[in-house]
């Protein structure tokens, strides 16, 4: 994002060069896997009772397969992962978690028993650990930082893609498998319709695997090997890949801007993922309506009003930035916690289905709009070495809160506060009237401390580039 001259100064722009088709396409791959991604680990939302009635379990141990298997080792990996992208190539990083993930989808649909799936679900969560951090750090390398909140806000509509089509698709495939009956195949036996929806919706992702051989490294062999000698020879504190320390400093240095930026995200992570996991069953249990149907609706608005959400938030930075607020990113957020408040709460209380799809337009909007522009907000005040670790932080926090915590708050307040499976749209109600002020309130206290940690980031953006010069 960029600032008026002035206001406040940008970090300098990448140091490596990209054509535009180049960085174009990379980007288009990039958003296909994501939206491969959110498919795969959200299409258990449409299958929810297909998959309680096979395994006689309730809505929380339900909900550990859904957020917890797949969280725990996505979140664990991040970090490591992370800090491989900052000196390997990222491309094959990626390559080899969209293969891992294809394959871990299409194993949880062979599943025969509850461990099985859980299992299966912790493969898919390894895989797609490997996709986000290096793909951040790869697109900052690519997009100079006036467009890359766009790019950025671009690649993260893939949550929305990939969330509304997980629906969609989901409902759809499970409606005709379950019309046509048990599927059997060699080796497999016989299959249920839950489990070919999770082999349909599996086989795509190795189709990105191919399209991903064509993507640009900006970071060549050649470069990791002049680096490597300089981070060997070079007297200077800024050449060196940073440690644990290093990030450790810039965090502690810049915590109110992380803290911030970090916390609001991970605070309406909490209410994103849980909306997401269980709005259309809640529809399902309320208004007894068919799944395909919830499916194919909420979908289609998951769809439109998150994919409008997301490219509202990124596109507003720039025109806030340029009228003299440097901390439109932190802004943004405050304003996306706080507006996305009053539809989440009436939405579940509605009193038929109809009004409930309406108020499910904003809920998603907002569920959109403030991500990519946390993702931003972070790389623009994060030095350039330092930004795929970091970007892991705060995959780390917002992951841990939302994927583990989401959907599980939900259904801890149904099974343990309300103790009746019919009360799911009560729980669903009672999140965000928490989880919204307190992010309202992290990002309020971070607004001073992004701008100087904005400032900070420049400045030795310029101090490097100066001395590069000079050498």
């Amino acid at each position: 994002m960029s600032t008026s001259a002035t206001t406040e100064p940008q970090p300098a722009a990448p140091a490596t060069t990209t054509s535009r088709g180049q960085a174009h396409y990379a980007l288009l791959v990039l958003l296909l896997a994501y939206i491969l991604s959110f498919i795969d680990r959200n299409v258990m939302a449409v299958l929810i009772g297909p998959i309680r009635e096979q395994f006689a379990i309730t809505d929380f141990q339900y909900s550990l397969l859904h957020g917890f298997a797949f969280s725990m080792f996505y979140i664990a990996l991040g970090l490591p992962i992370a800090r491989l992208a900052d000196h390997s190539n990222r491309k094959w990083i990626i390559t080899i978690g969209v293969f891992l993930w294809s394959l871990m989808t299409c194993l949880c649909g062979t599943a025969k028993n509850v461990q099985t799936l859980f299992l299966a679900r912790i493969g898919v969560g390894v895989g797609e650990a490997a996709l986000s951090p290096p793909a951040y750090s790869l697109l900052a390398d690519m997009f100079d930082p006036e467009h890359l909140p766009r790019a950025i806000a671009v690649y993260t509509l893939g949550i929305t893609l990939g969330g509304g089509l997980a629906y969609i698709i989901g409902g759809a495939v499970f409606q005709h498998f379950a019309a046509s009956g048990p599927v059997s195949l060699p080796l497999l036996g016989e299959l249920s319709a839950w489990q070919m929806t999770f082999i349909a919706v599996g086989v795509p992702g190795f189709l990105v695997v191919g399209l991903l051989g064509f993507v640009h490294e900006p970071r060549s062999s050649a470069a990791r090997s002049i680096r490597n000698r300089d981070c060997a020879t070079s007297e200077s504190p800024a050449t060196p890949q940073p440690g644990l320390a290093d990030i450790g400093r810039q965090l502690r240095q810049h915590w109110r801007a992380y803290l911030g930026l970090i916390g609001s995200m991970s605070m309406l992570a909490i209410l994103g993922y849980g909306t997401m996991a269980w709005y259309p069953e809640f529809m399902l249990r309320t208004y007894a309506v068919e799944r395909a149907a919830v499916g194919g609706q909420f979908g289609l608005i998951f769809i439109v009003a998150g994919s409008i959400g997301a490219l509202a938030g990124g596109w507003s930075v720039k025109p806030l930035a340029d009228s003299g607020h440097s901390d439109a990113p932190m802004r943004i957020i405050i304003l996306c916690a706080l507006l996305w408040l009053l539809p989440a709460c009436l939405g579940p209380l509605a009193p038929s289905p109809s009004l409930a799809l309406v108020a499910a337009g904003p809920i998603l909007f907002f569920l959109n709009a403030y991500f990519g522009v946390g993702i931003a907000g972070v790389q623009l005040i994060t030095p350039e070495r330092m930004r795929a670790q970091v970007s892991a932080l705060m995959l780390f926090s917002t992951n841990l809160f939302g994927l583990a915590f989401g959907p599980s708050a939900v259904a801890l307040l149904t099974d343990f506060l309300f103790a009746d499976d019919a009360a799911l749209r009560y729980s669903l109600a009672l999140l965000p009237a928490v989880v919204c002020p307190l992010a309202a309130v992290l990002g309020w206290q971070g607004l001073a401390g992004y701008r100087r940690a904005l400032n900070a980031t420049a400045a030795g953006a310029r101090a490097t580039s100066s001395a590069d010069r000079d050498a």
